[in-house]
């Protein structure tokens, strides 16, 4: 290859969907200030699973990170997807919620903390149904307390996605951020087939899917805030952005009059991305919307 031909050659993108929880919390921290919380070492595990002949893993799929984004004190909740599919145990969940609680006593006290929540999860662990609902509602709670002092900023990159009483969590966070390979919905469309049939969703039409709960229908729709490609520096670049922005004056979650008056124009025989589009795309529940490349 000619030195012309290198020096006209596209910048190389570094994969955020690529990269593991860890490795994202430390992307998106400035670098050297990435300091990990109840790390593998601590063997904090769950005791659960290994009653059902399932292996642990050390830190229970869940990365606490604390350091500094633009010089502010931040933390970073990452939830790992190749562990038990990012799902939310006692454990991973307790030290999402409590990193959240923390933030909150911090905020409380006058020294703002930024958090972010890298959201990688189909839900509530299954083998640990009641104790991971228990811990969502208490992340719930931390997040709807903080986001009165500081915007609490979710990020739904891919491959999992968010589902299930996590999309709730999601829901919650003043920002959502977003890739087009991200996908957020209350069910995950392999369960929308499993109980509603194939008539009404097929898994494996993937375009369909993409095109119903994708990043891209997500931000054009008003439930998710930022559309931004698979680039760890495009997703740094919209997390800053989107705390530059400050505390919404009103959350989605707060605009219920707005949405149930979209919701009412919906009709059950005519669900497309286009006509959902239509109905959310001009709201006024809808946050500012910003494309990042």
């Amino acid at each position: 290859m000619s030195t012309a031909t290198l020096q006209h050659a596209p910048a190389l993108r570094d994969s955020f969907i690529e990269l593991t929880a860890r490795e994202r919390a430390r992307a998106l921290l400035d670098e050297g200030t990435f300091r990990e919380l109840l790390g593998p070492f601590d063997r904090i595990e769950s005791p659960w699973l290994p009653l059902q002949g399932i292996v642990c893993q050390a830190d229970d799929g869940a990365v606490i990170a604390r350091g500094t984004i633009d010089g502010q004190p931040a933390v970073i909740a990452a939830i790992e997807s190749a562990f038990q599919g990012g799902s939310i145990g006692e454990v991973s969940g307790s030290k999402i919620a409590a990193a959240l609680e923390l933030a909150l006593r911090d905020c409380e006290r006058g020294k703002i903390v930024r958090p972010v929540v890298l959201f990688e999860t189909g839900g509530v662990r299954l083998q640990e149904a009641n104790l991971g609902l228990a811990v969502i509602a208490e992340m719930q709670a931390a997040i709807v307390a903080l986001r009165r002092y500081v915007p609490v900023v979710g990020v739904i990159a891919g491959m999992v996605g968010c589902f299930g009483g996590m999309s709730l969590a999601a829901g919650l966070c003043s920002y959502l951020i977003a890739t087009r390979q991200g996908r957020l919905g209350m069910n995950g469309p392999e369960v929308i087939e499993q109980e509603a049939g194939i008539e009404e969703l097929d898994s494996s039409d993937r375009r369909r899917v993409w095109q119903m709960i994708g990043g891209e229908q997500r931000v054009a729709t008003g439930l998710a805030d930022t559309l931004v490609d698979d680039d760890a520096h495009a997703v740094r670049d919209a997390i800053r952005d989107v705390f530059a922005r400050g505390v919404p004056q009103a959350p989605r979650t707060e605009q219920v009059s707005a949405y149930l008056e979209r919701l009412a124009r919906i009709d059950p025989a005519d669900v497309t991305p286009q006509t959902m589009r239509s109905v959310f795309d001009t709201t006024e529940a809808a946050a500012p919307r910003k494309e990042q490349s």
